[in-house]
């Protein structure tokens, strides 16, 4: 085991154990170089987490270990790690990490975190977001090509409804898009207003997109996973390393460049470079937020109504029965 290392980042002295423990075997790439990655891409990443309550996703084996979501302030974290109270879907509340500086970015690496997973919200206000995000989550029988595809259709709506979105790649195979909203509705009002752009993309392209919360009927369709709208689900965020063998990262992308770039591209070696020469192409993403009044007027005026939570959810008002379609044909 190699002796540990001390990093001076700003004001910090961040230790790393065991830097040269091998994270991703296929590429060689060890704890110190997702460390030192995180500190390449401190800038732009602290734009999509500062102040924000963020659930740590921690493989301290590495990638071939088992992951585990890290949603509490981890014990004898350092005392400038900062913190914001979040509530469960249950009424439990918990203190999760609020990244407001790149030491905490380092630290958080030293642990074997990957990704780090920011809740939509502010720390100053953890109930009401100020930000919709679209998962558009490729099925089986397609891919991220077919994930493009659904999110051209999406930026059609965005773009009649007068809302910037900012699309990046899962660092997977499929695509993220962020819209920046004023902070005034609360978790169910928000997961109302993707339910309805979601719904609205759906109707435009029902070859290719699904809303189908039951696998069972998504069909070989691009599923727009409303649900990670819903309080505690969170996605990736930019710059996000990922668990996967080439240690890609989620890269935010212009639109033009979305439907040109590859996911494999972008990956813990080669995105400090990429920033380097092209900067961040979401750092526009704060400089405007936008309203959710035609989307929700589109959701009441739908006699569809409400859609399925999450399994580990209480019952939500007006939801439906949490039955299989075909379970519940058999009955």
């Amino acid at each position: 085991m190699a002796p540990a290392v001390e990093l001076n980042v700003g004001e910090r002295v961040v230790r790393v154990s065991n830097p040269g423990k091998v994270y991703f075997p296929e590429r060689g790439i060890t704890k110190l170089q997702v460390v030192e990655y995180y500190l390449a891409v401190a800038e732009p990443l602290l734009r999509a987490l500062r102040d924000r309550p963020t659930t740590l996703k921690r493989y301290v084996d590495g990638v071939t270990g088992e992951a585990f979501y890290q949603k509490r302030l981890p014990k004898g974290a350092p005392e400038w790690v900062g913190t914001a109270r979040v509530t469960f879907p249950s009424g439990r509340p918990a203190d999760e990490v609020c990244p407001t500086e790149p030491a905490v970015l380092a630290w958080a690496a030293n642990l074997g975190t990957f990704d780090f997973h920011p809740w939509p919200v502010r720390g100053s206000d953890t109930d009401r977001p100020d930000e919709l995000r679209v998962d558009l989550d490729p099925q089986p029988g397609t891919g991220f090509r077919d994930a493009v595809e659904v999110a051209q259709v999406l930026k059609e709506v965005l773009d009649e409804l007068g809302l910037v979105g900012y699309p990046k790649t899962s660092g997977g195979r499929g695509v993220h898009v962020a819209v920046r909203i004023r902070p005034e509705w609360d978790f169910v009002d928000v997961r109302h207003a993707v339910i309805a752009l979601a719904r609205e993309v759906e109707r435009r392209a029902p070859d290719r997109a699904t809303t189908s919360w039951w696998k069972e009927e998504r069909g070989e369709r691009v599923f727009l996973d409303y649900n990670q709208a819903a309080r505690d689900r969170t996605i990736a965020s930019a710059w996000s390393v990922r668990g996967t063998p080439r240690a890609t990262v989620s890269m935010p992308v212009t639109w033009d460049e979305l439907s040109t770039v590859d996911p494999d591209d972008f990956d813990v070696l080669t995105a400090p470079g990429r920033l380097a020469e092209h900067g961040d192409p979401h750092a526009a993403l704060d400089d405007e937020a936008f309203g959710l009044e035609t989307l929700l007027d589109w959701y009441a005026d739908d006699e569809r109504g409400e859609m399925p939570y999450p399994p580990d959810y209480p019952k939500m008002p007006g939801e439906p029965p949490r039955v299989q379609p075909s379970r519940k044909r058999a009955e």
